[in-house]
């Protein structure tokens, strides 16, 4: 496959028309922000602990039956994935209370969340990609609510998937996005699960080992993500 012209640059990774028309080329970028783009940096070598455990998860939910955008990866930095026409619903699914959330109830960050809490985001950086819920969806025609139902399944059933695979690796999942997309009309889980996207914390020590590192000026972000790798590959 023949990596073409570039159609697109985010805030973590690029993405390439290739010459197959169902699929995409993906290369992750060491770039890092926080605060919808306000705080921006660099993490070495973010793009390749990114890549390698995007595609560790992604292979653990196709083989417990999540269907997934990930094709195979190309090199340390990139990967294929099946051309999806985004969702711009951005799901975020708590366990823990952390970051906004802590903010927005009250409860101090750490509490055990009783029951596991999804949340709903308009993906729009310009306007920040605000809190919305299933009305807003259907008002906006994001998705339609049999797609919506879909995707609250394959949310809730990631999440039972990555808990129990994390609890070996002595790891505890916090929260994390996830983002979705049609293929052919299929409901595919796209984008990327990484330190990026997830707040993955030590269970014994409580130490984070994620991008709320760069976000909070905690240091030693290089080495949380490569911590993170090395538990689930042994790299």
């Amino acid at each position: 496959m023949q990596k073409l012209e570039m159609i697109y640059e985010g805030k973590a990774k690029k993405v390439y028309r290739t010459d197959n028309p169902d699929y995409f080329w993906v290369e992750y970028k060491d770039d890092a922000t926080a605060f919808n783009g306000q705080k921006k940096g660099t993490i070495d070598n973010k793009g390749v602990v990114n890549n390698k455990v995007s595609a560790v998860f992604f292979k653990l939910l196709e083989s417990k039956g999540i269907p997934t955008h990930f094709v195979e990866l190309v090199n340390d930095r990139e990967m294929i994935v099946k051309a999806l026409d985004i969702i711009k619903v951005e799901v975020v699914v708590r366990n823990i209370v952390a970051g906004s959330l802590a903010k927005r109830v009250g409860l101090p960050e750490g509490t055990i969340l009783p029951k596991t809490v999804l949340e709903y985001y308009y993906k729009d950086d310009a306007l920040g990609d605000p809190l919305i819920n299933a009305s807003h969806i259907a008002a906006l025609e994001l998705a339609t609510p049999e797609q919506m139902a879909l995707i609250k399944e394959m949310a809730l059933k990631v999440n039972e998937i990555m808990r129990e695979y994390l609890a070996p690796v002595n790891i505890d999942l916090i929260d994390y996005k996830l983002e979705f997309g049609l293929h052919k009309g299929q409901v595919l889980l796209g984008d990327e699960i990484s330190p990026d996207t997830c707040r993955f914390w030590d269970k014994t020590t409580g130490e984070k080992l994620d991008k709320d590192r760069f976000r909070r000026d905690l240091g030693n972000v290089e080495d949380a993500y490569q911590e993170v790798l090395r538990r689930l590959t042994g790299e």
